[in-house]
């Protein structure tokens, strides 16, 4: 029996492994191992400290989105070997394969700036994992006034725009308890204004200052100091806070580096158009855990699991495969 594997239960690793069951008979296996169940709807997280959504309503099994004929294995992956085409876990033993797709995805990382995860959970929280941002919905109920700071420590990171909604979310929030007026609004991003494009730049500039939100632009954010609450760009620019809502440095797995198949942010290089590896013809690589240059979000692995799907299939048929990625994410 031949068999594929797939890393990551996540929105691009279960899309594969339910599109190609579909396509695949009873000669292939096809397993997909994850290191748990919990299946987030990650565009909630931003929702769930302004009580619009609660945690309940973003949380589901992996197991449930996967059709049958799928085995699903749970447990950590800690090597990753091409050339052996062999996968290692810390309990289920190791997984050899004759097609492998990775989906490993990126995820933040407070301990990568000085002082940041010292503060994290006192005065500074974020949004961008299940348990941060039900913290975060505690401890903006209990603030009453002072000073928010939205911070973007580096890019690139998931959904590039969602930085910004929280900002506006919390301009509606503090206006529905009726603080507003204590409340100062500060944005503060290593971009060289609101956003990325000069169009949508403006716009957003000048929704921010119809709602008294400062904007501090080309802000590298160097450390934190949480005794001081104050936050520190590399060239020494100080911003202070009393509550910070921050974004921290975005890093592909750690098991990615420590498998040498990763650049040393975790992010795995592939072809930009095939997203594939160099060398490895029987390896594909999907979602945030790539170096494309492209948004880390839902939509670009939808948009590169249609690519996937059919140089896979063109593989094992002995066609060409002529499928190209164009970055496309809406």
């Amino acid at each position: 029996m031949k068999k594929l594997v797939i890393l990551g239960a996540g929105c691009g690793g279960t899309m594969m492994a339910n599109k190609m069951r579909n396509h695949l008979g009873d000669d292939w296996s096809i397993t997909i191992i994850d290191r748990d169940n919990n299946h987030d709807y990650q565009p909630g997280y931003l929702f769930v400290p302004f009580d619009i959504n609660k945690p309940k309503d973003i949380r589901r099994t992996k197991k449930e989105f996967m059709n049958p004929g799928i085995d699903f294995v749970i447990s950590e992956i800690t090597n990753v070997d091409w050339n052996a085409q062999e996968i290692t876990t810390a309990t289920e033993g190791k997984f050899s394969y004759d097609i492998l797709i990775m989906s490993t995805g990126c995820d933040i990382k407070p301990e990568e700036v000085e002082g940041l995860k010292e503060g994290w959970g006192n005065d500074i929280h974020g949004f961008y994992r299940y348990d941060d941002s039900i913290a975060l919905n505690k401890a903006l109920k209990q603030f009453k006034g002072g000073k928010l700071v939205v911070n973007i420590a580096e890019m690139p990171i998931k959904c590039p725009v969602a930085p910004l909604e929280f900002v506006f979310l919390a301009d509606w929030w503090f206006h529905t308890q009726g603080i507003r007026e204590k409340v100062e609004i500060e944005f503060v991003t290593p971009l060289s204004g609101a956003f990325t494009k000069p169009v949508a730049t403006r716009i957003l500039t000048e929704a921010c200052e119809q709602k008294n939100i400062n904007i501090t632009p080309n802000f590298a954010l160097g450390s934190v100091d949480p005794e001081k609450k104050i936050i520190e760009a590399w060239d020494g620019t100080q911003v202070n806070y009393d509550m910070l809502v921050s974004i921290p440095p975005n890093f592909g797995a750690d098991a990615m580096i420590d498998s040498d198949v990763a650049d040393p942010m975790g992010y795995i290089p592939v072809d930009k158009h095939t997203l594939q590896p160099a060398g490895y013809d029987n390896v594909w690589v999907l979602g945030d855990g790539t170096d494309v240059p492209t948004s880390k979000a839902g939509a670009v692995a939808h948009f590169q699991g249609d690519i996937l799907e059919e140089n896979i299939m063109a593989y094992i048929e002995g066609g060409e495969q002529h499928a190209r990625s164009d970055g496309h994410a809406v």
